[in-house]
């Protein structure tokens, strides 16, 4: 690390004895973990700090983690975590929607016709969804990308079932046309 390769570190018990496996672990992991920050977030630095955090934690538990086969689902967890708490932290005060919306559940299909590339078309999605309001856009993250149900959404925000159903409806209903004008049809059921 530093300029001189003959210096001897000493190691502690929690930090990992080999820096290139930490780091080939990272990397098989970064961009998952940096999507999930993002996606939540909804500001690319933001995410990248977010991001580093959950690399610092993952370092201080790595001997746990390096044999561990639920290392990504850990890593998800903690990202989608330290995101929430990014967000609990320097939100705007969310209004309460007491009314149900009638909107109908839009979700988007993986076989979208055409246009797009599956790379294009995240990219097209995850530009929509950062348009959303936060009170919008993680309620639907977080049902659509990290599969919590409405109650733990509510539960995780401090928020209501009805406020959390309606944000995800209306949230839903704004992503619609701008993923339509790319050919990202949804389709209702």
């Amino acid at each position: 690390m530093g300029s001189n390769e003959h210096t001897t570190v000493q190691t502690s018990p929690t930090e990992p004895s080999s820096s290139s496996e930490f780091t080939t672990f990272m990397r098989a992991y970064q961009d998952m973990v940096f999507s999930t920050a993002a996606r939540l977030a909804g500001n690319d630095v933001q995410a990248q700090d977010i991001a580093q955090d959950v690399f610092i934690k993952a370092y201080e538990n790595f001997e746990h983690l390096r044999t561990s086969p639920a290392a990504g689902g850990w890593l998800k967890t903690v990202a989608t975590n330290l995101s929430l708490n990014y967000l609990t932290r320097y939100r705007k005060r969310w209004r309460f929607f007491s009314e149900e919306s009638a909107v109908p559940d839009v979700p988007v299909p993986d076989d979208a016709p055409g246009r797009l590339d599956a790379d294009q078309r995240q990219s097209v999605i995850d530009e929509a969804l950062r348009s959303l309001p936060p009170h919008q856009r993680v309620p639907l993250v977080l049902y659509h990308f990290e599969d919590f149900s409405y109650l733990e959404i509510a539960q995780r925000l401090g928020v209501s079932l009805a406020k959390v159903k309606t944000d995800i409806a209306r949230g839903r209903a704004a992503l619609l046309p701008v993923l339509e004008s790319h050919g990202i049809e949804g389709g209702g059921e």
